[in-house]
C-alpha cells in the first residue's frame, strides 16, 4: 500500500537525488575520459563494472525526472482544487446580502474582506513557495544534465573517431591481405612452366614469402577488428549515457516550461482573489524572493500578465509534459496508483472560470 504522499518528503529526496546524479555524472564522464586516452588498458571486466554504473546513472535520472514530475503534477492538482474551491466566493452570503439592504457600498467591503481573509490566499502563496522550490531543483539539474551532455558527448565523438581511424586501418590492411594472395596465386601458377629448377625454387620461396606476409597481416587485421568491436561495445555504453542526458535536459525543459505558465495561472488567481491595488499586497511576492520562478512574477509585478492567452498555452504545456510522462497523461482516476492530495472529483474546466466574464458579481 503506497504511503501517504508528502510534498516536503518528495522535495528532499529530488534534492538528494540531484547530489547523487552530479557524482555519478562525474564518474562516469571521468570514465569516458579514461578510456579516450588509453582504450588498451581497459579490459573486458572493467566493462562489466562500468557498464553497471552508467546503467544505474541512466535509472537514477529516469527516476528524478519522473519525481520532479509527479511534483509538479501535484502542485497542478492542487491550482485546481483551489480554483474550485474560488467558487464559493462567486455570490455573496445571506448576511452581506442584508448589509446590502442598507448600504451597496458596505455590503460590498463585507465582501471583499471575507474573501482577502480566507485561507485560499495563504494556500496560495504556499503553492508558489513550493513552485519556487520545485522549480529550484528542475533548474539545478537541467544544468548539471547540459554540462555532464556536453562534457560526454565530447569525449564520446573522440572515441568515435579513434574507432573510425581503426577501421580504416582494417579495410586497408584487407586490401592488403587480397592483394598478396592474388600475389601469391600468381607466383603459383608460374612454377613448373617455364625456366629452370632454380628459378622454380626462387619462385616457390616468394610465393611461400607473400603467403607468410598475407598471413601476417591477416592476424593483424583479426586483432584489429576484435579491438573494433570491443570499442563499439564501450561506445553504445557511452551513447546511452550522453542519450540520457539529453533526455533529461529535454524532460527539463518540458518541466520549467510546464512551472512556469502553471505559475502564471497562480498568480492569476491570486491576483483575481486579492486586491492588488491595495499597498503592500503584493509585498510577499517578487521575483527578489522567488528567482527561479521570476519570470512570471515579474510580469505580476509589472501588470502584464495576460489571462487571455493563457489558457492555450497551459493546453500547449500540459500536451508535451504529458508526452514526456505517461504516467501523467490523463487525469487520474479514483484509486488509481498515483499520488493525489483527495483532489480527483475537481474538473479542470473549473480551473479558469474565474477569470471569464460573469464569474465575480458586478460592484454596484
Amino acid at each position: 500500500m503506497r504511503k501517504p504522499f508528502s510534498f516536503d518528503t518528495q522535495l528532499e529526496a529530488a534534492r538528494a537525488l540531484v547530489e547523487q546524479l552530479r557524482l555519478e555524472a562525474k564518474v562516469c564522464v571521468e570514465f569516458i575520459n579514461e578510456f579516450a586516452r588509453q582504450a588498451a588498458a581497459v579490459d573486458d571486466e572493467r566493462f562489466l563494472v562500468e557498464n553497471g554504473r552508467f546503467q544505474a546513472f541512466v535509472a537514477n535520472g529516469a527516476s528524478l525526472t519522473n519525481l520532479l514530475a509527479e511534483l509538479v503534477f501535484v502542485l497542478d492538482t492542487l491550482t485546481v482544487k483551489i480554483s474550485a474551491d474560488l467558487d464559493g466566493f462567486r455570490g455573496l452570503t445571506a448576511g452581506e446580502k442584508f448589509i446590502g439592504r442598507f448600504s451597496r457600498q458596505r455590503m460590498w467591503r463585507r465582501h471583499s474582506a471575507r474573501v482577502r481573509a480566507a485561507p485560499v490566499v495563504e494556500r496560495l502563496r504556499d503553492l508558489l513557495v513550493k513552485s519556487e522550490a520545485t522549480a529550484g531543483v528542475i533548474a539545478i539539474y537541467r544544468t548539471i544534465a547540459i554540462d555532464f551532455h556536453k562534457l560526454g558527448e565530447h569525449g564520446l565523438i573522440g572515441i568515435v573517431e579513434q574507432r573510425r581511424r581503426l577501421v580504416e586501418k582494417i579495410d586497408i590492411a584487407r586490401l592488403r591481405i587480397r592483394e598478396l594472395n592474388a600475389k601469391a596465386l600468381t607466383t603459383q601458377g608460374r612454377i613448373g612452366l617455364y625456366g629452370s629448377r632454380a628459378e622454380w625454387e626462387l619462385m616457390e620461396q616468394e610465393r611461400r614469402s607473400l603467403k607468410a606476409e598475407a598471413d601476417r597481416v591477416a592476424d593483424e587485421e583479426h586483432g584489429m577488428r576484435e579491438e573494433s568491436q570491443r570499442r563499439e561495445r564501450f561506445i553504445n555504453l557511452f551513447q546511452v549515457f550522453v542519450d540520457a542526458l539529453n533526455s533529461q535536459v529535454g524532460q527539463c525543459n518540458a518541466l520549467r516550461r510546464k512551472m512556469l505558465i502553471d505559475t502564471e495561472e497562480r498568480l492569476l488567481i491570486y491576483q483575481a482573489q486579492v486586491d492588488t491595488d491595495i499597498p503592500g499586497s503584493k509585498v510577499q511576492i517578487s521575483a527578489e524572493l522567488f528567482p527561479a520562478i521570476a519570470g512570471p512574477i515579474e510580469l505580476f509585478e509589472r501588470n502584464m500578465l495576460a489571462p487571455q492567452e493563457l489558457e492555450q498555452r497551459k493546453r500547449a504545456a500540459d500536451a508535451v509534459f504529458a508526452s514526456k510522462f505517461e504516467a501523467f497523461r490523463q487525469e487520474p482516476e479514483k484509486g488509481f496508483a498515483v499520488p493525489i492530495i483527495d483532489t480527483t472529483e475537481i474538473s479542470r474546466r473549473l480551473r479558469f472560470r474565474f477569470l471569464r466574464p460573469g464569474f465575480w458579481p458586478k460592484k454596484q
